[in-house]
């Protein structure tokens, strides 16, 4: 009698299953037995019936608890390097990107320069027409604002200066006129000290005059007065 093909699903009848359940436990961890035999491979199996009890397999003199550690550790490994290459790929589609949206800027700018503009159509003309016309105004709106306002703060400076040179003018009002006290001559008087030399004269400038008066004396104005 030809078996047929077990149809995966789970099996309803409670009896059935559990000993389906013993049968395949059985020929699972012989599977795994016969493969760390044959093939030198290190396997660990974990099984927990639907009972919750645990069964368990490791080869050689190995643990499971071993083989899961390994196993996290290759996991880790795997999925660092597996990140580091996304990243660095990603980082390379986004400096492409970046490329070429600057060499679009690039292209764009020298057509907002006059250059290049052999392959623009007429409407991309009259768009970069139409933008250069904006930024002009904006651009003469801003300088315009610039120069009322230098102009404000000339006016206010005017202003201010014309005020302090009232409050001046006003002080100079009320200040008395200035009088001008003539020099005194100066007079020289001999005392008692020795003879002195040449250098040491004085020449005093007097209103004295020498003779008497009525009388054609020479006048001298300066009296040559040798001091000692």
């Amino acid at each position: 009698m030809v078996r047929g093909k077990t149809q995966m699903k789970r099996i309803e009848n409670a009896t059935s299953r559990q000993v389906t359940f013993s049968k395949r436990r059985s020929g699972l961890l012989k599977k795994a037995f016969e493969l760390s035999v044959l093939c030198d491979a290190e396997v660990a199996l974990i099984v927990i019936s639907p009972r919750g009890k645990l069964y368990e397999f490791a080869s050689g003199t190995g643990s499971v608890q071993k083989t899961i550690e390994r196993y996290r550790t290759y996991t880790k490994d795997n999925v660092s390097s597996k990140t580091a290459q996304q990243d660095i790929e990603q980082v390379k589609a986004d400096a492409q990107g970046l490329a070429k949206k600057l060499e679009a800027l690039e292209a764009y700018k020298r057509k907002l320069l006059g250059e290049k503009l052999e392959e623009c159509s007429i409407e991309e003309l009259h768009s970069l027409e139409v933008k250069l016309e904006k930024s002009l105004h904006c651009i003469r709106g801003r300088k315009t604002q610039l120069l009322e306002e230098q102009v404000n703060k000339l006016k206010e400076k005017e202003m201010t200066l014309r005020k302090n040179n009232e409050d001046l003018r006003e002080k100079c009002k009320n200040q008395p006129p200035l009088t001008l006290t003539p020099a005194r001559p100066v007079i020289t008087v001999e005392d008692d000290r020795p003879e002195q030399n040449d250098d040491d004269r004085m020449d005093v400038e007097t209103d004295l005059y020498l003779g008497l008066p009525g009388r054609d004396h020479r006048r001298n104005k300066v009296a040559e007065v040798r001091s000692g």
